[in-house]
């Protein structure tokens, strides 16, 4: 049986489905059901669970067992939330810096431009695509890490096709001499998806699918016009902060790095000698503008010099797309630690942004759970950016659901050919 089908089987005998967003300072969990008329998930229940200081390290899973416990914790509240005893179906979503994303293209001649584009050949120039993409991802983190690592395709979707340099969304039946095809790829050690495995096992949960969080993020929100559609998604976590960049409706690629709020509350932590829980409390309070103007302006000057740190992060992450072409001017953020004000402050000061070729002076854009248009929240529990990443994460099972393209079956097939 098919993917697609068996999908299929699967969406019409199951009622609720779970995104779970295991973050390193959250665990949040989303139970949610599929209006088939149109098109869209539900979200009936939320879940929300503080981790343990031990259980997660830059994003990635260091104590399972600790994960595991609030994982379940999380999951019985939305549960719960919704009315419903059991959930079985789910979207996991994972970060981290040896979490990697990159578009490969290949450029193939054809030897009788005259003969139309069939499967045959079309599967074959994917299967291509996805064989040069894993060779070029193992290189890279080999080069980063200096040894070998395992590493899985975890997506993958079609960028762009073109035929003769005319755009098409699928090159079946077309005739031409020069076809271009670029696929967007995102791979995970094998030892994080191992972890990510073994918890879903001990929770009893059957994994539709594994994502990397950005790719879920930037794939999630409408745009008017996706084909002229250029932005950068900035997510910021606890433990890391995630970057994607969309040109031309397409996604381009993907970096971490592995800073993000718990680095601002530990500064805090160390200024005030307070613990760190409660520096985190001062710090959320902060960020929401509940601090009297006088603390305020401390934590301020507290949190300035780090934010630069963090900025100087953005700016190394964005050089490899700039190599390539202008950046786009949009820049749109999300995650819990985007609500900190230094985050939207660094980013507007026009200093940083001469260092790097920009279309225009960037605007800076904070997404909100409205933004991601497939996805509707009937709880009222989701209301500022840090529950985008979640709301993405059950994006990908609506988006599942509703497209059965051919080409996305093909590179599908292609995706299972490259993980044996």
């Amino acid at each position: 049986m098919s993917f697609f089908n068996r999908f299929k089987k699967e969406h019409n005998s199951t009622k609720h489905y779970l995104a779970l967003d295991i973050g390193t300072e959250m665990v949040k969990s989303l139970v949610f059901k599929l209006d088939k008329e149109d098109k869209k998930g539900i979200v009936v229940g939320v879940g929300r669970q503080k981790q343990k200081r031990g259980n997660m390290q830059s994003g990635a899973i260091s104590d399972i067992n600790g994960v595991i416990e609030a994982c379940n914790q999380a999951i019985s509240e939305a549960k719960q939330m919704a009315g419903i005893e059991e959930v079985s179906h789910a979207v996991m979503g994972v970060a981290g810096e040896l979490v990697k994303g990159t578009t490969t293209t290949v450029h193939y001649e054809r030897a009788n431009p005259a003969e139309r584009i069939d499967l045959p050949e079309l599967k074959d120039i994917i299967a291509r695509v996805q064989w040069k993409a894993l060779e070029r991802i193992k290189e890279q983190m080999e080069w980063e890490l200096g040894r070998s690592i395992d590493v899985k395709l975890i997506n993958a979707a079609v960028v762009d096709v073109r035929i003769d340099g005319y755009r098409v969304t699928n090159p079946l039946n077309f005739q031409g001499k020069s076809l271009s095809i670029s696929v967007f790829n995102a791979y995970a050690p094998l030892m994080h998806l191992g972890a990510v495995d073994m918890i879903a096992e001990e929770l009893n949960l059957n994994l539709m699918q594994v994502s990397a969080e950005p790719y879920a993020v930037s794939a999630s929100v409408g745009y008017e016009d996706i084909l002229d559609f250029s932005g950068i998604f900035i997510d910021i976590g606890g433990g890391t902060t995630d970057i994607a960049v969309v040109r031309n409706g397409g996604l381009e690629g993907t970096k971490m790095f592995a800073l993000g709020g718990r680095a601002f509350t530990k500064r805090l932590s160390q200024a005030l000698r307070v613990p760190f829980d409660e520096a985190e409390v001062l710090k959320m309070k902060y960020s929401y503008g509940k601090l009297p103007q006088n603390v305020s302006e401390q934590f301020s000057k507290v949190l300035l010099q780090d934010s630069k740190v963090w900025l100087g992060g953005v700016e190394l992450s964005l050089m490899e797309f700039a190599e390539k072409d202008l950046l786009p001017s949009n820049i749109y953020l999300c995650g819990g630690g985007s609500a900190l004000p230094e985050i939207g402050n660094v980013l507007m000061d026009e200093k940083w942004t001469k260092q790097l070729p920009f279309t225009k002076v960037p605007s800076v854009n904070f997404l909100q759970p409205k933004d991601v248009i497939n996805v509707i929240d009937q709880t009222n529990e989701l209301t500022n950016p840090q529950d985008v990443t979640p709301m993405a994460l059950a994006n990908l099972i609506v988006e599942m659901s509703t497209k059965e393209k051919t080409i996305s079956q093909i590179l599908h097939r292609a995706m299972r050919d490259v993980q044996k």
